[in-house]
């Protein structure tokens, strides 16, 4: 199960993978979605995110654009406004309509082709891809297609990350989908804490970066970290709701990376609620736990 479990969500990639760059766009149903989001890591690149808070003038967001280039990629946004603004998409503003797209980076200059960045033009053919309506493709594609992870005894003996995705059905309750953009300076693990991805010895096994540190056995930490996260519901949420699954949805990045929300990665969470479904908040919040966190564990297990 992917993300577009959730009634009227698509997802859409565009990649280089020779310049391991991408940008992942995720578009909700033309009337727009409520959202929520929670930054939690020390550096982030966004862009959007403070319209989100309770109590500002917008409602809705139309679209989320998740890109690589770090700042310099945010302008995939430009492209993904354009893709709505030309089908009368957008937030009524006069005689205008302004396309309202929330937006995160990762840091990935450092691993492809130096000066290749998503722009608008990517943006909008990410859109396209989308208009497909199928299950998104995992790994190293997208917004993951230049991410790594576990790069605390140094890049050179980390791993691939990526992109992943999966849902949560409640029993006679609302789904929950998630989309995960796996690129943290920690390693990842699996439901029972083994590492599926992360820092490598010279040998090609998984060292335990997390040990490691531990026992002062880990290099200095260097920036170029981020793990970007959209939990989509159909369950009925306002924009405060939407907030509060989003802080609740950051625990899946503590139970699939280690370490994470360290002052060298920008983790960003966002909620989205599409539909008008009941649901328990307990039972809505371990949803999109789970569902996140196993998204991240397929970003680094799935190879496209």
């Amino acid at each position: 199960m992917s993300i577009v479990e959730v009634p009227g969500v698509r997802v859409g990639h565009w990649t280089d993978a020779a310049a391991r760059t991408g940008c992942t766009v995720i578009l909700f149903p033309p009337p727009g979605a409520v959202a929520g989001v929670e930054v939690r890591g020390a550096a982030p690149a966004t862009r959007e995110t403070d319209l989100l808070r309770p109590g500002n003038l917008v409602e809705r967001v139309h679209a989320i654009c998740l890109t690589g280039g770090s700042a310099f990629g945010l302008g995939a946004a430009d492209g993904v406004m354009r893709y709505l603004r030309e089908r009368g998409v957008g937030f009524a503003a006069g005689r205008h309509r302004v396309p309202i797209v929330p937006t995160a980076a990762i840091f990935d200059l450092g691993v492809g082709e130096v000066g290749a960045v998503p722009g608008p033009d990517q943006g909008y053919a990410a859109c396209l891809d989308a208009e497909r309506g199928e299950p998104p493709a995992e790994g190293p594609v997208g917004a993951g297609a230049g991410a790594t992870v576990g790069k605390l005894l140094g890049p050179e003996r980390s791993c691939r990350g990526g992109v992943g995705t999966a849902a949560v059905r409640l029993p006679d309750g609302p789904t929950v989908g998630a989309l995960a953009v796996a690129n943290a300076l920690g390693d990842v693990v699996d439901r029972a804490g083994r590492v599926v991805a992360g820092a490598r010895d010279e040998a090609g096994g998984f060292v335990d970066a997390w040990r490691a540190l531990l026992e002062g056995r880990s290099r200095r930490p260097a920036f170029g970290n981020t793990t970007l996260g959209v939990v989509v519901t159909d369950a009925a949420l306002d924009r405060t709701r939407c907030r509060r699954l989003a802080e609740v949805a950051q625990d899946a990045l503590a139970l699939a990376i280690r370490p994470a929300h360290t002052l060298y990665d920008g983790d960003a969470v966002f909620a989205v609620s599409v539909g008008e479904a009941e649901a328990e908040p307990t039972a809505l919040g371990a949803a999109a736990v789970e569902a996140l966190r196993a998204a991240i564990e397929r970003a680094v297990v799935s190879r496209g």
